[in-house]
């Protein structure tokens, strides 16, 4: 575009000042909080926002999966870790440790999955996010999906047993893959979700199939008396 008089217009400042190079993203619809219902809603039909957490070999992504598959309302699945491997080059690889550059991408990843779930919010569609959140950090976990999302987010947690996760893990590839020993660890810090009132679903010897009822289950009462987080 140009100005009057042929001179060209100056492109836009990025929205941080440009000190670090990246936009920020609009603020979108955030799903508000729900009022404690008096009748049971129908899951099947309410439109609502799910975050679905749990170790590494839990089984989240194919649960949630299923459980967008079968929805009587349109529904979307948004995988953290779908979309932090959108990066190719410089891609920072959990097996290798932590460091500030896994910590960035997966800020990152999680901003834009935020911002997926509430574009797809604003326009009637549903969904069901999936992340290992850490229950000794809410700030950046649950706090973080609030933020991004919206405070009538529903965060469900599924934690099946150790033996199960370690047997699962053995049969994935690639980065999804991790050694027993940060399987082991990342179990046993997703314990400290036993007491902290949000819905647990133990699927150690459920199927798909009734680990998706047991979830509807978990979110129709959440629907109905919100837990606090």
């Amino acid at each position: 575009m140009q100005q009057p008089g042929g001179m060209p217009s100056p492109p836009p400042a990025p929205l941080d000042g440009g000190t670090a190079g990246h936009l920020r993203l609009p603020p979108g619809h955030t799903v508000p909080a729900p009022a404690p219902a008096t009748v049971l809603p129908d899951v099947h039909h309410a439109g609502v926002a799910v975050l679905l957490i749990g170790p590494a070999g839990a089984g989240k992504t194919t649960v949630a999966r299923y459980w967008a598959d079968r929805r009587q309302v349109p529904t979307a699945h948004i995988s953290l870790d779908d979309v932090r491997e959108w990066v190719r080059s410089g891609f920072a690889d959990p097996r290798t440790g932590w460091d500030d550059r896994s910590e960035a991408q997966y800020r990152l990843a999680r901003r834009t999955c935020g911002f997926a779930a509430r574009n797809y919010l604003a326009n009637g569609i549903s969904c069901i996010l999936d992340d290992a959140v850490f229950p000794d950090r809410p700030a950046v976990g649950l706090g973080g999906w609030k933020r991004h999302v919206g405070p009538g987010l529903i965060p469900v947690v599924l934690l099946p047993g150790l033996d199960v996760v370690l047997e699962r893990n053995a049969e994935r590839s690639g980065t999804r893959r991790l050694s027993d020993e940060e399987v082991a660890t990342i179990h046993g810090r997703m314990a400290g979700w036993y007491g902290s009132g949000l819905p647990i679903i133990d699927n150690s010897r459920h199927d798909v199939a009734t680990t998706a009822r047991m979830l509807d289950e978990a979110v129709t009462r959440s629907l109905h008396s919100p837990p606090q987080w």
